[in-house]
């Protein structure tokens, strides 16, 4: 009888482990960008060049999948070094000591046959906020030995929300660098 049980539980954590996929991004096809208005009349564009994105999933299926990503604050590019440097002192990000943004998710669910919504935890500095937002499955394909899927998402987040706190203002009162952030994902996932 002991010798059923553990035959059993042997084949059900071998099926367990086959059972989830793992997806890791790839960085160079893949971008995190944002957007935010500057002098209220125009718009500032940037990226974060080094960043780590893995979901874990059922076979192929999205559904019910837990992502963990990592964005070192460094590597953010507005293509302006004075501004750039500017973005990770203490009036934004600090990234001598908060090096990482982090996002977990808590669901990935599926909402129709190629949109997703995704909630989880945002840490930027020492905040961390749970946000939901929806996602793209721009599909799967195989090359050679690899499988492919892609994502895309966006969403909007508040910059002071996460004490990115610089809020010099203009002569009519605007901000110099707006309070919403607007972030624009592109994701493309290899199988691992």
């Amino acid at each position: 009888m002991r010798r059923a049980f553990l035959l059993l539980l042997s084949i059900f954590i071998v099926y367990s482990v086959q059972s989830q996929t793992r997806w890791k991004a790839d960085p160079a096809h893949s971008s995190i960008q944002f957007e935010v208005s500057h002098l209220a009349i125009s718009t500032v564009t940037g990226k974060f060049t080094e960043f780590s994105c893995e979901l874990e999933s059922k076979k192929n299926s999205f559904e019910g999948a837990k992502v963990d990503a990592k964005v070192e604050v460094g590597s953010v590019s507005t293509e302006n070094l004075t501004r750039d440097k500017h973005l990770k002192e203490d009036d934004f990000f600090n990234a001598n000591q908060f090096p990482q943004m982090t996002f977990v998710s808590e669901s990935f669910k599926k909402t129709a046959d190629d949109q997703y919504e995704v909630t989880g935890t945002l840490t930027i500095r020492d905040v961390s906020k749970k946000i939901t937002f929806p996602a793209t499955y721009s599909g799967m394909i195989s090359m050679g030995d690899k499988t492919i899927s892609g994502f895309k998402a966006n969403f909007t987040i508040n910059r002071f929300d996460f004490k990115l706190k610089w809020d010099d203002t203009l002569d009519t009162g605007s901000l110099v660098v707006g309070e919403d952030v607007d972030v624009r994902l592109n994701l493309e996932l290899v199988k691992i």
